[in-house]
């Protein structure tokens, strides 16, 4: 039996990127139940990529009972559906063999990952009392993506002076903005900039000079993404809500390496269950950003440990 359910959980705090503002996390939860044993796995919908809680539940719907992880592949496309299924199923086999995912997968026993810790898009003098709030922590991602970003990239760094920073622009860049910007990036000590231009417009990347690596987000869903890349990014973001799951994300990760990416491993806005199997993704990551429950007011029952620094894997009462 595939169960889906929608749940929702209130953020800490509004959140806002470019594109628009939010106080709460809306998900999708599956349930895979047979011969009695129950896996699950969540995704958020993104409307960036023209996914609803309804269409998204709608696909999921669509499938037969028994399919297997391998026969799912072929059946939905990569995105948010998809993943939460493909979860589920991973979790699945792990109750029903009794080991863990990690195990099943191949994959050497994880361990906790220096997490990235996102601050909000704001005013400036939000921004840096963001930035002085959580600057213990040693990575600190900024939301960006405006004409006028500078003031917010000096107070962020006075307020985190001694934080490894990397900026997310949310597509909401031109290549003009981002040439000069990037002297300055390099004078604030950034360390990465995210999808600086919309998926659609950034050949004008092709050939300039890139001070700051470049990460490909939006313009990089799974292994079908990578020829278009070349020359424009030095690293990829895997999401599983891209990916369509973390067979894929798996997938993407051995390739983009492969073809010498660097590795960033990032998440929508989520509870812990979204998180858990990416970061099995996330080990030796160039950068994890899996932060999601931090931003969160409330979170599923057992969730992923967070230090000062670092997130843990998931014990088994959570997922996998």
């Amino acid at each position: 039996m595939i169960e889906v359910t929608r749940d929702v959980f209130r953020l800490a705090q509004v959140f806002t990127i470019s594109r628009g503002s939010r106080t709460e996390a809306k998900v999708l939860t599956v349930r895979v139940t047979r011969d009695g044993v129950t896996g699950w796995g969540e995704c958020v919908p993104y409307a960036r990529y023209d996914e609803t809680l309804e269409s998204v539940e709608a696909q999921i719907r669509s499938l037969p009972e028994g399919i297997e992880r391998l026969a799912l592949q072929e059946a939905l496309p990569a995105g948010a559906a998809r993943n939460a299924v493909d979860c589920a199923l991973w979790d699945l086999e792990a109750k029903q063999a009794g080991r863990r995912v990690w195990e099943l997968a191949g994959l050497a026993a994880p361990g906790p990952e220096v997490t990235a810790y996102t601050l909000s898009l704001d005013t400036p003098e939000a921004m840096q009392a963001q930035a002085a709030k959580n600057a213990h922590r040693p990575l600190l991602k900024i939301k960006l993506g405006t004409p006028d970003d500078m003031p917010r990239l000096e107070a962020v760094r006075a307020g985190a002076p001694d934080a490894r920073i990397i900026v997310d622009a949310n597509e909401g860049w031109s290549a003009e903005v981002y040439a000069n910007l990037a002297p300055h990036l390099v004078r604030l000590g950034v360390a990465l900039v995210e999808q600086p231009l919309p998926a659609g417009e950034d050949e004008a990347l092709l050939g300039i000079d890139r001070p700051v690596p470049l990460c490909a987000d939006e313009s990089c869903h799974d292994r079908a993404s990578l020829p278009k890349l070349k020359g424009k990014y030095d690293m990829v973001n895997i999401k599983l809500d891209k990916t369509g799951g973390l067979t894929e994300a798996l997938a993407l990760r051995d390739a983009a390496r492969a073809e010498g990416y660097e590795v960033m491993v990032g998440c929508m806005v989520g509870s812990s269950l979204a998180m858990a199997p990416a970061v099995l993704v996330a080990q030796g990551a160039a950068i994890t950003d899996l932060d999601g429950p931090l931003l969160l007011a409330e979170d599923r029952d057992a969730p992923l440990i967070f230090d000062a620094a670092r997130v843990h894997p998931s014990a088994p009462e959570l997922w996998g």
